[in-house]
């Protein structure tokens, strides 16, 4: 993956957005979603003791014991504050722990998700669009913002229908914000902290939902007349 022009920064939050290449699917079945989530938690830590797909190989004991040796030394290259996969992007609110970190970080899941990717679908070459977008977040308002556009994406881009389908949407942190779902890599305490409950946060999130898909509906709109 190509170096960045701008070196990110240690101890700030970005809004770090991986596309496939022209758009195109990276995620076509439920057990490709998990392989990425299981990848994130994964590379999220300074020093794994062996790549994913070889970890992946080993009995369960021998998993486990790693995991629990991993999460006793508590070393992040990011700390995960919300996330959400699409059918073709993924975004992650991360905060940089270690120098390069996040430039590591994307480079470990990228690499190890594609190789996954194209052994199970015979395939070669790349499968994301070069250089990962990443955003620094600059005030409060931004990061509240940010976290419920990402919670929002399945429902402005139309995966899921309706509104109370979004907080059952398995592949985004939302549920977990909720109470509904947990997993051991995001960190929800940060932006929680910002709202007096759980259900305080969820009717932030929805009270921008429909303008949110609106905008996105106006956007489409506009691109399509540029290409006609």
């Amino acid at each position: 993956m190509p170096g960045r022009d701008i070196p990110l920064v240690t101890g700030q939050t970005y809004h770090v957005v991986n596309r496939g290449i022209a758009s195109q699917p990276i995620f076509t079945h439920a057990h490709d979603y998990q392989r990425a989530l299981d990848t994130v938690f994964f590379y999220q830590n300074v020093h794994p003791p062996l790549r994913y797909s070889y970890f992946k190989r080993l009995p369960p004991k021998e998993r486990k014991e790693i995991l629990d040796s991993l999460k006793k030394e508590g070393d992040f290259l990011v700390d995960v504050l919300a996330y959400c996969l699409m059918p073709n992007h993924i975004h992650l609110l991360l905060v940089q722990q270690e120098e390069r970190g996040i430039s590591l970080f994307m480079s470990q899941v990228a690499n190890s998700y594609t190789k996954y990717f194209n052994t199970i679908r015979k395939r070669k070459g790349p499968i994301f669009q070069g250089k990962f977008k990443a955003v620094r977040i600059e005030t409060d308002e931004q990061f509240l913002h940010i976290s419920r556009y990402i919670h929002l994406n399945p429902y402005t881009s139309y995966v899921v229908k309706k509104l109370d389908q979004l907080e059952r949407y398995p592949y985004s942190s939302f549920a977990e914000f909720l109470g509904i779902r947990s997993t051991n890599f995001c960190d929800k305490t940060v932006i929680l902290a910002n709202f007096s409950s759980k259900a305080s946060y969820k009717s932030f999130v929805y009270d921008q939902a429909d303008y949110q898909r609106e905008l996105e509906k106006i956007k489409h709109l506009t691109l399509e007349t540029l290409e006609n």
